[in-house]
């Protein structure tokens, strides 16, 4: 009886073990709306498959590029393609893309004002200050017709590349985080759908303007190069481009996140 006694641990142990050993960790940076809320709905699944995904939660849009490219987590899920180009191209790494899985209209916002049509001359107007997120901005400012830029300027437009501007308009480049807080002390700020979402504004609703559901900025998995065939990685592209995560998106944000598959 001893000896079964004996033997029956060590089998037990050799199955923990096993079991353990079976088990993949998935580290991935994530902004936390709508990003991490959208990761958390498929820990089941990716857990069922035998991946520990571990949701990491950051307030920038730089560290999370910096502690993949270094090695200290797998994966990150924040960004748009034109952001990572121009971190690659400006940090000379070699981040890609894994997937798309959806696009958040960027929007216009104002707690001073019920319409453009109100913008007084000289009016204060806060965007992102990163390349591509600024030039996203200024282009939807473009498009309502409150500024003219320079053609050549494309995504990556300036201030500097603003060759019409009627109004005298005076930009403030933030950074995209704290836009919401300045929002009482601005006309205008253009955010980004998940710090808006944060602040627990609703972009269907409260934005003067938005981007179409054509918007080309879609959300992207990313990862470092020579890894985007990672099968965890897979498991998890796979689970967040799933019908269940599409009912969710549709479901949670009305409109707000719009999914891209």
């Amino acid at each position: 009886m001893k000896r079964l006694f004996i033997v029956l641990t060590v089998w037990a142990a050799l199955a923990a073990f096993s079991a353990q050993a079976q088990t993949q960790t998935l580290s991935v940076a994530a902004t936390a709306v709508p990003h991490a809320e959208l990761l958390e709905q498929v820990k089941p699944v990716l857990e069922s498959q035998g991946i520990k995904l571990e949701i990491r939660v950051f307030t920038d849009y730089v560290q999370p590029n910096v502690q993949v490219v270094e090695r200290r987590l797998d994966a990150n899920f924040f960004q748009h393609q034109p952001y990572l180009d121009s971190f690659n191209s400006s940090r000379n790494t070699t981040l890609v893309s894994v997937a798309g899985i959806h696009v958040e209209p960027f929007g216009v916002y104002s707690n001073r004002h019920e319409s453009l049509d109100d913008l007084p001359n000289r009016a204060q107007v806060a965007i992102p200050n990163d390349v591509t997120n600024g030039g996203r901005a200024l282009l939807l400012l473009q498009t309502a017709g409150l500024i003219t830029l320079n053609p050549d300027a494309g995504i990556t437009a300036s201030p500097r590349d603003i060759v019409s501007n009627p109004k005298n308009l005076r930009f403030n480049e933030l950074e995209a985080a704290t836009l919401p807080r300045v929002l009482n002390q601005v006309d205008l700020a253009l955010i980004n759908t998940n710090y808006a979402l944060e602040a627990g504004l609703n972009p269907m609703d409260d934005a003067l303007i938005i981007e179409g559901t054509d918007s080309p900025y879609v959300n992207i998995l990313v990862t470092r190069a020579g890894q985007e065939d990672n099968p965890a990685l897979l498991a998890l592209r796979d689970a967040l481009r799933s019908e269940a995560v599409r009912a969710f998106i549709e479901e949670r944000y009305e409109g707000a996140v719009v999914p891209a598959f």
